[in-house]
């Protein structure tokens, strides 16, 4: 590939992606949210010679980036040809089956189990807890689930607490920046246990507000004020 593509995936989340897609197996991988190959790649160059990665991503113009939402099919063919010859340019286009749906509506075009599902669709609350909770409910018994964005974004934190930290069907096994890691349970865990892992999620609350105190400050015009506050050098936006 002769350049990285656009998104905002940083490596240390490309690391976790790599070493969790390597540890899928031959089972079926599903990448919510493609934009434009960035971490498609990484699954697909990771992922097992006998395991199935599907990209699901609508390539509809919206909901690409911090306050783009609303639909635009010029900016979203853009992002389509991008992401095509982005794989292409990797050498894994032949490793990607991508269906072209909206997260909601590709229920039906993949097959599960789910051994890995990465959720990076969406940030609003109501289509992230869709995707966390109809989605997860694919992923198999010690699989796993990793959702960027995760304890930065509002709505995307509101949908994890909703369908992770309140429910038991979750384990969370930590994050790397913004993107967290939960591991499918095979059976409900104990009060107590649920209760600590309930404990581990909501530790992360204050380093949330961090991330959404830089967000307010870049989008007033104080990024100066968000970098003496914390955030790193060169980010542009806290991930």
């Amino acid at each position: 590939m002769s350049a990285t593509p656009e998104g905002w995936l940083t490596d240390a989340h490309a690391e976790r992606l790599r070493a969790r897609a390597a540890a899928a197996g031959d089972g079926t991988i599903v990448e919510i949210g493609s934009f434009r190959g960035r971490s498609t790649i990484v699954l697909a160059r990771a992922a097992a010679l006998g395991a199935s990665v599907v990209a699901i991503d609508p390539h509809a113009g919206s909901d690409r980036g911090p306050q783009e939402f609303s639909a635009d099919s010029v900016r979203g063919d853009a992002d389509h040809d991008a992401f095509t010859a982005n794989l292409a340019a990797a050498g894994v286009s032949d490793r990607v089956r991508h269906v072209r749906k909206m997260s909601a509506d590709a229920l039906g075009d993949v097959e599960g189990p789910l051994a890995m599902l990465y959720v990076d669709g969406a940030h609003r609350f109501a289509p992230a807890r869709d995707d966390i909770a109809r989605w997860g409910a694919l992923v198999e018994p010690g699989g796993v689930m990793l959702v960027h964005d995760a304890f930065s974004s509002i709505g995307v934190t509101g949908a994890l607490l909703t369908e992770c930290a309140a429910r038991g069907s979750w384990r969370y096994a930590g994050r790397t920046g913004s993107l967290a890691e939960y591991e499918k349970l095979a059976a409900p865990p104990s009060g107590a246990a649920r209760a600590r892992d309930a404990a581990r999620q909501l530790a992360q609350l204050p380093w949330f507000a961090r991330n959404v105190l830089f967000k307010v400050l870049v989008l007033a015009g104080q990024r100066p004020l968000a970098h003496r506050l914390g955030l790193p050098a060169g980010m542009h936006w806290p991930y």
